[in-house]
């Protein structure tokens, strides 16, 4: 992952075709260690293909893996018309409610005050 991360970078940074030395420089440049097997096979495997399509087409792939859980609700909401932002609103409403309650707890002087 930390292969195709650096790649990816490489081509945010403007290099539209970055090789081995790009890729194992931008690893060894935040301490990681560059395995060359691993940047050959991603190199060979994205020649001469445009990454934008390359996302477009994982992206694809990824829509039709289950999600367990409440991710296929959080998906099928957000494909409905913009829910991202609909679903993230209950959960920062708990969130307020939470603090709402420590506050109380915390606002009790158990029956006595330091300075009687």
């Amino acid at each position: 992952m930390k292969v195709v991360a650096a790649y990816l970078l490489a081509v945010l940074g403007g290099n539209t075709c970055p090789s081995a030395e790009h890729v194992s420089n931008i690893l060894s440049s935040v301490g990681a260690e560059a395995d060359e097997d691993k940047i050959e096979l991603l190199l060979s495997q994205v020649n001469g293909k445009d990454i934008t399509e390359l996302i477009a087409a994982g992206r694809e792939k990824l829509a039709s893996v289950p999600a367990g859980g409440g991710g296929a609700v959080a998906v099928a909401a957000a494909s409905a018309g913009g829910g991202g932002a609909a679903a993230a609103a209950p959960a920062a409403e708990s969130k307020k409610e939470e603090k709402v309650e420590e506050k109380e707890e915390s606002d009790e002087d158990m029956g006595f005050s330091l300075f009687d």
